[in-house]
């Protein structure tokens, strides 16, 4: 996993997803993200799934008008949200609590990975806060 930060941008995986934006005219890349986490059940979840959604919600954060950091890496991402300014369901919003608390269940690779680093408790802090951005 190429990370750089707790952040929901500060990763390999999330830095690329944020492309996909730029050619939506919707919000289905992000719905995507959100439903690849949220239909894993109690399967398994995959770290670059769970990077991916992290992402995603960051970015349904900051369409309601509570962004994170901005730097370099979600450059992409702002330009987008700026750009079309959709606004999310409240269907949405829910799907991405509910990904929220898998990411940070048993069965998370991403959540098992930051487990075992010395950054865990920030990463948890920066999960958390995303959470508490897009809980209205």
């Amino acid at each position: 996993m190429g990370t750089w930060s707790v952040d929901a941008f500060g990763n390999d995986e999330a830095a690329d997803w944020a492309y996909e934006l730029e050619d939506a005219l919707d919000l289905r890349p992000i719905h995507e993200a959100i439903a690849a986490v949220v239909n894993a059940g109690d399967e398994y979840l995959e770290a670059p799934e769970a990077s991916i959604a992290l992402a995603a919600i960051e970015v349904l954060a900051r369409l309601g008008g509570k962004p994170g950091e901005h730097n370099a890496y979600t450059e992409v991402a702002d330009k987008w949200i700026a750009e079309t300014q959709i606004k999310p369901s409240i269907e949405l919003i829910d799907a991405a609590q509910a990904a929220i608390t898998r990411i940070l269940a048993d069965k998370s690779e991403l959540h098992e990975l930051w487990r075992d680093s010395d950054e865990y408790d920030d990463w948890v802090s920066s999960v958390n806060n995303l959470l508490a951005r897009i809980d209205e």
